[in-house]
């Protein structure tokens, strides 16, 4: 392959970056590639042309924190909307110092103790 051609280029890429391209198979919680941090963030890019009409730097914040929590939960393996359904129909009467309790892992370890279900 002549270096200047497409496929020698590729190759003296991949030669330089090969520390990096190879880390993954040092540390077992790595993954080979990065298609779940993209697939999370594909909602984001979507709609990112709607976040600018949320009317408040206070709105923008609670959508931030309503997309973490479905974020989060979609993660852990929760039905987003059994979660939330659940949270909301208690925060109100949930005690303030324990709010913690409501995060979606909390949540989740809490009603695997009672036998509830998992996935919501």
């Amino acid at each position: 392959m002549p270096p200047k051609s497409p496929e020698g280029e590729a190759i003296a890429y991949t030669l330089s970056n090969w520390k990096a391209l190879t880390r993954y198979l040092e540390d077992g919680d790595l993954e080979i590639d990065n298609n779940g941090a993209e697939r999370s963030l594909r909602g984001i890019a979507v709609g990112r042309r709607n976040w600018t009409f949320y009317g408040s730097d206070n709105g923008g914040r609670t959508a931030a924190v309503l997309s973490s929590l479905i974020a989060t939960s979609k993660r852990l393996g929760l039905n987003p909307f059994a979660y939330l359904r659940d949270v909301f129909e208690r925060i109100s009467s949930h005690p303030q110092s324990r709010l913690a309790e409501l995060l979606p892992d909390q949540w989740q370890a809490a009603h695997i103790e009672v036998g509830g279900k998992e996935g919501g």
